[in-house]
């Protein structure tokens, strides 16, 4: 669906993108992070064409973009919706004003218009809000109404620009709720630009990780955590945990094949050793899960622990 190869932006002196490339399926959710000023929503404005590339290939449902022309960028802007972290929605209208806006700019049938707004307003859960205006809405009611603007004209492709920065933890897990659930029913390509790594786990397919404008890593997400890529520290930050200082500390990740195996009793079983668990965490990823352990272990037991890892195809980082 979207095809990126060798893709380059500055700004003066200022190189945003440098030789990026990713390929993002038809109906896949896919997850662009990185910290702030990695070149995460210039590449997404490039995706839609709100900013021109210096070089490189862009290609959007089989077209180029550099090829398409100003006068026909506008036609090509119809299959992608935009969601925006700060809403950008019209104050002065009602709920039902916002989302027929794009409709209304493109001439449709009155009669077209009514039905596909009430069809939006009930998709996004808010037909009870029509005619409120903006400033009675909380934040996720007014995200619902960025959404159903962002669907108004059946696009192919949804972009979403910090879509959840905004909200509260329970308001996030419901608008990506709502999001998988668009995602599935529609059969939208999805892109998802976020900082926050929750919101990686519970929504994105794959994910490609930006740093200094280009592409560290592009991986599942499930694989993102199990081989504990480097650029995982500069995003999520180093756990604070007591270590102890004798003995050795490793951190034993166990994907969702294996995170309910025995294989900490394994390990104790088979090598007839004596280790602590100075730390264990279960995360989910989709449907999905993913154990971690930190295991302290004595220095004479450490290559015997490691080789029984390896053997048993267990991820595994020295803290």
């Amino acid at each position: 669906m979207i095809k990126i190869k060798n893709l380059k932006k500055t700004y003066g002196d200022l190189e945003v993108l440098s030789d990026v490339s990713l390929e993002i399926k038809k109906g896949e959710i896919y997850g662009l992070v990185g910290r702030s000023g990695e070149g995460k929503s210039t590449l997404l404005r490039c995706i839609n064409g709100l900013v021109h590339y210096d070089s490189g290939s862009l290609t959007v449902d089989g077209e180029e973009l550099k090829l398409i022309s100003e006068k026909d960028i506008r036609s090509f802007r119809k299959n992608i919706g935009m969601i925006f972290q700060q809403f950008a929605l019209l104050e002065r209208k009602s709920v039902y004003e916002n989302i027929a806006l794009p409709l209304r700019a493109w001439k449709y049938d009155k009669n077209y218009i009514d039905k596909r707004v009430k069809e939006l307003l009930d998709l996004v859960g808010i037909l009870d809000k029509a005619d409120q205006k903006p400033k009675n809405l909380s934040g996720g009611q007014k995200q619902r109404v960025g959404i159903a603007r962002a669907l108004s004209m059946n696009p192919k492709i949804l972009l979403c620009d910090e879509a959840t920065s905004a909200l509260d933890p329970k308001t996030t897990k419901d608008i990506l709720k709502l999001l998988k659930n668009i995602n599935k029913t529609l059969g939208l390509t999805m892109v998802v630009v976020t900082h926050e790594m929750s919101v990686v786990k519970d929504i994105c397919d794959r994910v490609s990780v930006l740093s200094k404008g280009k592409i560290a890593v592009t991986d599942t997400v499930e694989n993102l955590f199990l081989k504990q890529h480097k650029y995982l520290e500069d995003l999520i930050g180093e756990e604070d945990l007591y270590l102890p200082d004798d003995g050795k500390n490793i951190k034993v990740i166990l994907p969702s094949c294996k995170a309910s195996s025995t294989i900490i009793s394994s390990i104790a079983k088979s090598l007839s050793v004596e280790f602590k668990i100075v730390d264990a965490d279960i995360n989910k990823y989709q449907s999905s899960l993913m154990g971690t352990m930190v295991l302290n272990v004595k220095d004479k037991d450490l290559s015997r622990i490691e080789s029984f890892l390896r053997e048993n195809d267990i991820e595994f980082v020295s803290l």
